[in-house]
């Protein structure tokens, strides 16, 4: 009898629920017995049973009713070992807290699933403040990061939001963040943990009946760091479970920091309560950074691999590479690997060889030392003058055309252009590509010159 009455009751409630939730939260449960206008069901935790009541106890009423008449009722058993009955008076609903024969211990808590958790959930010792680069990009987000870890949950960036790109830094910086508290106090129980880990750990704990277990690890840290934060996106159930950690433990005064591609503002597909306390506390972008930054992320790299590489190739790949963190050090790597292996010392030849393999250009055949070769053999002048001091005036025109073919064939910045061309700054490149324009709305010769150099680098790119 009571299998046909949950049946029925299953029924109604399908298709009146999505699929996910239908399955996550209805398949689990099992009839167990049915008397009078009493239904009684058994769910697998306490957890489970809080969910049903504050999400689904309105339309398990309907149901219920619909079934065995006007007053009826269900009664929920929660599996938990070694725990007497107990009742609640919530929606008068009784529970009755059956024993588990296996999982759980006297708290409902799975010792087993915990313990995998804390072995998934590590830090990465070498992510310290100590080997973090410190400049203009990332300053905001330093400063914070430091004060947090010298008084986790006491100051008034909690949360701490971290966002940026790839590759600038975020993840270094909030591990930073727990290895210096760990330092300082080996005591607090400090998680870190990927976003998408977080999420596939709530799915097992949801296949196996250890939703309570989860709930409770989560709940008893001091530090929760939580990294790519935008992969919860279109998650609801995730989001929910980390909603209500979220509240317990910035109730509790413990750290939250948090890191994102974007800044929470811009957070797509995640709940509006949610995004919203993510601007409680501080948020702190990352950017790119700068040409000064990246010389001493090299000098940083070389350093720590015992490598010696000569400044003007440091210059040079800090001028090319002004992507992200993550891009740069992989071309230090990179190189240091292609000087090992053919076992020649690192000089700018080889840096620019390398680099040419790595670093993407528009048209990507066509660099800036094509272009110089290209305009200094058609205006019969050294390529190296190019680079030189000299103001002859038929240098000065070639560097000007080459520098403005480099703007338009390559995704170098300005700042990197003038490098190229001797170690000029980023005004005398802007002067140049005013000067060609000029020069070829007026002299229609130049204007021949320009367009002819134009058809040689094309043909170089198809």
């Amino acid at each position: 009898m009571h299998e046909v009455v949950w049946k029925n009751c299953l029924e109604y409630v399908k298709k009146r629920i999505p699929v996910q939730s239908y399955s996550t939260w209805f398949e689990p449960i099992t009839p167990l017995k049915s008397e009078g206008n009493v239904l009684t069901i058994q769910v697998p935790s306490q957890f489970f049973y809080e969910w049903l009541e504050e999400h689904y106890v309105h339309l398990l009423k309907e149901a219920i009713s619909l079934e065995l008449g006007e007053g009826a009722r269900l009664e929920y058993s929660v599996v938990v070992e070694k725990e007497k009955p107990a009742t609640t008076n919530a929606t008068s609903l009784r529970i009755n807290k059956l024993n588990d024969r296996n999982a759980t211990n006297s708290n409902g808590l799975n010792a087993a699933f915990i313990e995998d958790l804390k072995n998934e959930n590590n830090l990465n010792p070498t992510y310290t403040f100590d080997n973090f680069i410190e400049g203009d990009c990332n300053r905001l987000g330093r400063s914070a990061g430091f004060a947090v870890a010298k008084k986790p949950g006491v100051t008034s960036f909690n949360p701490l939001m971290i966002y940026g790109g790839v590759g600038l830094g975020k993840t270094h910086l909030v591990q930073g963040i727990g290895n210096y508290i760990r330092s300082e106090d080996p005591t607090k129980k400090i998680i870190y943990v990927a976003s998408e880990k977080f999420t596939n750990q709530f799915i097992d704990s949801l296949k196996n009946n250890n939703v309570q277990s989860f709930i409770s690890y989560y709940r008893g840290v001091d530090i929760l760091i939580l990294d790519d934060v935008q992969f919860l996106r279109d998650k609801e159930k995730t989001q929910e479970i980390f909603f209500h950690i979220f509240n317990h433990l910035h109730q509790a005064g413990k750290q939250i920091v948090m890191t994102s591609d974007c800044a929470p503002k811009d957070l797509k597909g995640l709940q509006e309560r949610l995004v919203s306390r993510f601007k409680w506390g501080l948020t702190a972008d990352l950017q790119q950074p700068a040409f000064e930054t990246r010389m001493a992320i090299i000098k940083r790299k070389i350093q720590e691999d015992g490598i010696y590489i000569p400044e003007e190739v440091i210059e040079y790949i800090a001028y090319t590479v002004d992507t992200n963190i993550r891009e740069l050090e992989g071309v230090v790597v990179s190189l240091i690997a292609h000087a090992s292996l053919m076992q020649v010392e690192v000089d700018l030849d080889l840096a620019k060889r390398v680099l040419k393999n790595i670093v993407k250009e528009i048209d990507s055949e066509v660099g800036i030392d094509y272009i110089q070769k290209t305009v200094s053999e058609y205006f019969h002048v050294g390529q190296e003058d190019l680079k030189a001091k000299t103001r002859k005036k038929e240098i000065v025109i070639a560097r000007q055309v080459a520098m403005y073919f480099s703007k338009d064939y390559t995704n170098h910045s300005l700042k990197s252009i003038g490098y190229h061309f001797g170690g000029r700054d980023h005004s005398t490149v802007i002067h140049a590509l005013q000067s060609v324009n000029d020069m070829m709305d007026t002299d229609s010769k130049f204007r021949y010159s320009v367009d002819e150099l134009k058809k040689k680098l094309k043909m170089r790119t198809t």
